[in-house]
Order: structure tokens, then C-alpha cells, then sequence
């Protein structure tokens, strides 16, 4: 085969995709830390993606790019016993699946939604844990999968579970592009790439080393013992806003706070605050708040505040430094109009009433 049969084609540059903000910030969110779980984008065909997912595998240092086919099987996923050098030789040795092949890269799903429950539940187990672990066969196997799961679908063709839904870390759900302007702009872009691929990727070659290199650097942020910790502002910021959302469990306030915490890596802020849970708060819970439950219109009280904005002359000590103790929102008492009601004689009145009617 000659070198021309084996050259892949060329990546569509991150950098480039327009169109998309919470495609791209999703992306890189689960990229800085993907023990958040994933992320799964919904919307119609043509939307970018499949290119955003490989277009990010492209901003991390020698990540392959996996893709899982429709009709895998879970052996072909998770790997199972190598019947060639099991007969040959007469060991029991494990062949790599799907989820060893994605190690430190991108494991991208088209229509996952079609794929059968028992075979999603191994892909969610090995994102949240960053570990496969295959037991059967006469093999008890486990090794490193830690990776950047991009699982995409079409709404019209069926919907996830909502058990599998809750396990997927982040969701993004896409809409075709109205605004005429945008569009023409992205179908400018694409037309420029398939025209000469070199000169398009060379035009984004700066900012998309910038994006690498700024994502190695909050990926670092966020591992090891000097992570970026939270604070009690940042837990009750997430807390509040899943309460809100009424999700089940706690696996969103958890999503919640890598997310916050990954946020803030990117944008190279010394600490996690509840800005940046709210930045993160729409992606995390859009799947997960029950049906019924509107969105909030806006930020809604997502950062309790533990000291007030501003302290009042009349307010006690407890309420100046915020208690714990005290209910938060809670404001200090202030005089109010009072009227006197002569009740007395409104009493006597009513009974000369029933007096007479009687």
C-alpha cells in the first residue's frame, strides 16, 4: 500500500469551528478533566459534531482518536480473551479492546443513543472511572482508560434513558444555525478548508498551538494533590442550583464542581467561585432537571452569598460576617407602619348589629 492510501486527511482546526460556544466550551471542559464524565451532543445532522470531537483530540499531546462503530460488540469494546495465543500456546492472555485503544485520547460514539444499555454502561463506567475492568472468560484484567467521551445523537431517531442521561457528564444540545450572517460565515469557512486544506489549517496555526498549550496548562491544574480546591460557597452554589433543578441523587452537584473547577483551570483564575458554577450550570443539569422544571431565566441566587454585599449600621455581628448559622437570603428587621384598630369598639358595634337583626 503506498503512503498516499495511508494518509489521513486533514482535521477541520478547532480553532476554526464558529457557531457553537457551548460545543466548544463543553469540549474543553470534559479535554481539562475527563473524569466530569463525557459529554453528549444532541442535535440535527450537520451541526459540526463530529468535527469538534476531532478537532479536539488534535489540541492534546499524541491523543489517538478512537471511533466506536454502531454495530461493536462488547468483547470488541472491552476487550476479552486472545483465542490465537490461547490455542497457539496455551495462555490465557487478554486482548485489548476499543476503551485501551482510547487511553489518553478521544473516544468518539455516533448515535449512542442507538447503542444497546449494557454496552453503554461499560462506556460511562470507564469515563467516570478512567479504569476498564473486564472479568470473565477465565481473565481478570484491568487497565488504564481514561479519555474524552463524545457521544453525539439525534433526538428525532430515540432518546438515552434517563439513568444512562444522568451518567453522562456534560450535555449539549445543538440547533441549526438561523441567523443568516452566522451561517454564511460557516459555510464560508468550510468551503476554504475544502478548497486548500494547507493554507486554511496554516491561517489558525497560532491560536490553535495557543489552545493546546493553554489546555496542557489547566489540565495540570486540575490533577494531583495541589488541585484547584473548592470552597463552602462554591458546594452550596451547586447544591442550590441542583435543588432547583429537582435532579435525582447527587452526581449533578458533583458534575457541577469539576466542571467549576475545570472552568476556572481554563481561564487561569487563582480559585473556584460560584461564577464559574454558573457558567458551568446550564451544560450539567440541561439533562438532568426534571420535565417540567423551567430553566432559570436568570442567574438565580446560584452563588449564596456567605457574607452579605453590603453590611447594614443596624445589622447584628452574626448578620455583618454571615453567620452559618443564619438562613440565608434572610434580611434584617426594619421598622414598618403600624395601625391602631379600636377593637373594643368594633366589637360593640357588631353585637348592636346582631342585636337588632335578632
Amino acid at each position: 500500500m503506498s503512503p498516499v492510501d495511508t494518509e489521513l486527511p486533514p482535521l477541520f482546526p478547532f480553532a476554526a469551528i464558529a457557531g457553537q460556544p457551548a460545543l466548544r466550551q463543553a469540549l474543553l471542559l470534559a479535554a481539562v478533566d475527563p473524569r466530569i464524565g463525557g459529554v453528549l451532543v444532541e442535535g440535527p445532522r450537520g451541526t459540526a459534531k463530529s468535527t469538534a470531537a476531532r478537532a479536539l483530540a488534535e489540541l492534546i499531546p499524541a491523543a489517538p482518536f478512537v471511533t466506536l462503530p454502531l454495530g461493536a460488540s462488547l468483547e470488541h469494546v472491552a476487550g476479552t480473551l486472545d483465542l490465537q495465543q490461547a490455542l497457539a500456546g496455551h495462555a490465557v492472555r487478554f486482548a485489548p479492546g476499543l476503551l485501551a485503544r482510547a487511553d489518553g485520547g478521544v473516544l468518539y460514539v455516533d448515535e449512542i443513543n442507538l447503542l444497546p444499555d449494557a454496552l453503554v454502561d461499560v462506556l460511562l463506567d470507564a469515563a467516570a472511572s478512567g479504569v476498564n475492568v473486564v472479568e470473565r472468560d477465565g481473565i481478570s484484567h484491568r487497565h488504564a482508560a481514561r479519555f474524552v467521551l463524545v457521544g453525539t445523537m439525534n433526538p428525532e431517531e430515540g432518546a438515552l434513558r434517563p439513568q444512562l442521561l444522568d451518567r453522562l457528564g456534560l450535555c449539549v444540545r445543538l440547533a441549526n444555525v438561523a441567523d443568516l450572517a452566522a451561517r454564511q460565515a460557516i459555510v464560508r469557512g468550510r468551503l476554504q478548508f475544502e478548497a486548500d486544506p494547507t493554507a486554511f489549517r496554516a491561517r489558525y496555526a497560532s491560536e490553535q498551538a495557543a489552545l493546546a498549550e493553554r489546555l496542557g496548562a489547566a489540565r495540570a491544574r486540575v490533577q494531583g494533590p495541589d488541585a484547584l480546591p473548592w470552597s463552602d460557597a462554591v458546594l452550596q452554589a451547586a447544591a442550590a442550583l441542583s435543588v432547583q433543578a429537582q435532579v435525582d441523587g447527587l452526581r449533578a452537584d458533583l458534575v457541577l464542581l469539576r466542571a467549576a473547577r475545570a472552568w476556572a483551570a481554563w481561564q487561569g483564575d487563582a480559585d473556584v467561585t460560584p461564577a464559574h458554577v454558573q457558567a458551568v450550570a446550564e451544560l450539567a443539569l440541561v439533562h438532568r432537571r426534571k420535565p417540567g422544571v423551567p430553566p432559570p431565566a436568570a442567574a438565580p441566587a446560584t452563588a449564596p452569598q456567605v457574607e452579605p454585599p453590603q453590611a447594614r449600621s443596624g445589622d447584628s455581628p452574626a448578620q455583618r460576617h454571615g453567620d452559618a448559622g443564619a438562613d440565608w437570603g434572610a434580611l434584617p428587621p426594619e421598622p414598618v407602619g403600624t395601625v391602631r384598630l379600636a377593637v373594643p369598639e368594633l366589637l360593640a358595634a357588631n353585637a348592636r348589629a346582631a342585636a337588632k337583626k335578632a
